[in-house]
């Protein structure tokens, strides 16, 4: 069954808060501490990859933030009157 143009099943990235975003890494190093020995390389790796990509994401929000450009609030439109003679 094909997807429709914008449904979540489409091969898009999922968008995370920054909340849920520290959520993640600190499931990602509590699971990663506690594996075994004989946890296979790949899989520790992965994992490692990932939680260092989520700590740079974390690192460059805070400055994403404050470089984005601010927006002076817009001024109503002003409304032609229309007089009735």
């Amino acid at each position: 069954m094909r997807s429709i143009h914008g449904q979540l099943s489409d091969n898009q990235p999922i968008r995370r808060t920054m909340e849920e975003k520290q959520k993640q890494l600190r499931t990602l190093k509590e699971t990663l501490a506690g594996m075994k020995s004989h946890t296979a390389p790949a899989l520790r790796e992965s994992m490692t990859k990932r939680i260092v990509q989520l700590e740079a994401e974390l690192r460059a929000a805070p400055v994403l933030k404050s470089s984005a450009p601010k927006t002076e609030p817009r001024q109503r439109p002003r409304r032609n009157t229309i007089r009735v003679l």
